[in-house]
């Protein structure tokens, strides 16, 4: 390898770039592509990097229109042709939602997935300790989080707010077992310094939360100079105010990478995994000693989930939540099932339409 393969190997592992994405460039090396990363996409046009510079790019034709290619989203690692996207890598994970405007209305659940960001090392989940911190909001942040099959790390901010803040901590430890809980306060800076893992070279981060959570702020000074619009703080509402309206990758100066977000409202699922399970697992523990296999920790006799509410080893509203969220992904699950179940019978309907074709040319031959 020369010199200048080399360093444009260099500048694209300080991207993200691995041999995961490296063996599905080897079968077009000769092709005259040139492997980029997806850094900020508008209506008609994408951002793309190296690591050595960025430039804009359109789509090919064929991305467009067929839709068992994916469409690029910030975070994708992407083959190009000049400045023209010829095709978008298998990506190592995702997070993804189904697509606002269903008001978490189970008989309106979505009908389309929106991918946030592509090839995650970590989500943050974002929380501010003013009347944004909501402990049922955050274990939905979990399951969506696990279900995509991604690492959450929980960042509770504006913890200036607060003289004695730590009961906050004991609070979201009770809820998300084993999950990475830091401190933080972009007024001061105070936490910054643990999060220095999470932005190391390579790596690449996202955060999600509600609008005016402190998100662009915390962006902002973890880079080190402003580099996001941030709103003030609302006195009316005592919370930040929402300002990002795109999701774009950073490089930090640590050598990582952070995906931006817009706040999210409605906080929909998509992908149904062992999520729940995961986010749960003490409900799911003490469910495999009910009574009935099928029990809904409703009412059942011999309910061992009800019997550790009762005891005070489950808080019921951590229940309802699990058992709202359980009824989502179930329904969310079985209509996904039957959607491709129609399309399996619509494709094996196509094929017995051209085999009768065929037999009836056969029988006028």
């Amino acid at each position: 390898m020369s010199i200048e393969e080399n360093k444009a190997m260099h500048h694209l592992s300080q991207m993200g770039w691995t041999a995961f994405f490296q063996a599905q460039l080897e079968p077009f090396a000769n092709d005259g592509v040139m492997p980029a990363r997806v850094v900020g996409v508008s209506k008609n046009s994408f951002r793309t990097s190296d690591g050595n510079r960025e430039r804009l790019a359109t789509l090919a034709g064929r991305l467009k229109h067929n839709a068992d290619d994916l469409y690029p989203v910030t975070g994708d690692w992407v083959l190009m042709t000049d400045a023209v996207i010829s095709r978008v890598l298998v990506r190592k994970n995702a997070l993804s939602r189904g697509a606002s405007g269903t008001h978490n209305k189970q008989e309106a659940q979505p009908q389309k997935e929106q991918v946030i960001a592509a090839n995650l090392d970590t989500v943050f989940i974002v929380c501010g300790l003013d009347r944004d911190f909501n402990l049922r909001r955050i274990e939905r942040y979990l399951t969506l989080v696990y279900n995509c099959g991604l690492t959450p790390v929980i960042l509770l901010t504006k913890a200036d707010l607060h003289q004695d803040p730590e009961p906050f901590v004991g609070d979201v430890e009770a809820v998300a077992f084993g999950v990475p809980i830091h401190l933080v306060s972009a007024s001061d800076d105070s936490g910054l310094d643990a999060l220095e893992p999470y932005l190391s070279p390579g790596r690449t981060t996202t955060m999600v939360g509600s609008s005016g959570a402190g998100k662009s702020t915390l962006v902002n000074r973890l880079y080190g100079s402003p580099i996001q619009l941030t709103g003030s703080i609302s006195s009316h509402v005592g919370k930040g105010k929402h300002t990002t309206t795109s999701r774009d990758l950073i490089r930090m100066p640590q050598g990582g990478m952070v995906i931006d977000n817009p706040g999210i409202r409605e906080i929909a699922f998509w992908d149904v995994d062992k999520g729940i399970e995961t986010a749960f697992p003490e409900i799911e523990k003490y469910s495999q000693g009910c009574r009935f296999t099928n029990c809904s920790h409703t009412h059942e006799p011999g309910c061992r989930v009800l019997g550790a509410v009762d005891d005070g080893d489950i808080s019921g509203d951590r229940l309802e939540n699990y058992r709202k969220m359980k009824r989502e992904l179930e329904y969310l699950a079985d209509r996904q099932q039957k959607s491709a179940d129609r399309v399996e019978k619509e494709r094996w309907k196509e094929v017995a339409l051209k085999i009768k074709a065929v037999n009836k040319r056969k029988k006028n031959m």
